[in-house]
């Protein structure tokens, strides 16, 4: 790892974490915003990050690559409520046409709080990695890219997709007012 790989990946994920922090205020989620994403500091991230940084997409896909398994997303994933992986679990319910326990792994519906940071987090990282080139619908064309492998409950997938259909069409002040009145209003 270089040293200054290690501090172009500290600057990039600062700033990543400073959009996120603007964002979730704009939502009024003080708290989520100041600590957003702060295991990426954390030794079994950030030093993957620093080894693996390119600028133009998440290191952990690099670490994917070389050694077949990103063991700095394991451990991000694991500890941040607003991936939707952090949600996944056994699907206790029961198949309404057999009866019988699904057993397989599904999508929790995760609290509006954290999708409404997923969202932040999703545009924060377009413009991360885009930088000027960022667009508003952005986001939504990398979600509507990487759906289909997405093991995530219906709803939270519609809320989740309806607010960057949102940010798409109206821009980022209407789709921040919309989240605070009607998706947070009870917070």
């Amino acid at each position: 790892m270089s040293l200054r790989k290690a501090f172009l990946h500290f600057k990039t994920i600062t700033h990543h974490r400073h959009l996120v922090m603007k964002g979730c205020f704009k939502a009024g989620l003080y708290w989520q915003g100041l600590t957003h994403d702060l295991s990426k500091y954390s030794w079994v991230e950030f030093s993957v990050g620093a080894k693996y940084y390119q600028g133009d997409r998440s290191p952990n896909n690099a670490e994917r690559e070389a050694t077949g398994v990103s063991m700095a997303w394991l451990h991000h994933k694991g500890r941040n409520k607003h991936h939707l992986e952090y949600w996944i679990d056994y699907n206790i319910n029961k198949d309404p046409s057999s009866g019988k326990d699904h057993g397989a792994m599904a999508g929790m519906k995760m609290p509006e709080r954290y999708v409404v940071e997923m969202f932040v987090d999703r545009l924060s990282a377009s413009k991360n990695y885009l930088k000027d080139a960022y667009r508003d619908d952005d986001p939504l064309k990398y979600f509507l890219k990487s759906q289909d492998h997405y093991i995530i409950h219906p709803d939270t997938k519609e809320l989740l997709h309806r607010l960057l259909e949102m940010n798409a069409q109206k821009g980022e002040e209407e789709t921040f007012r919309y989240i605070r009145k009607e998706v947070l209003h009870n917070l």
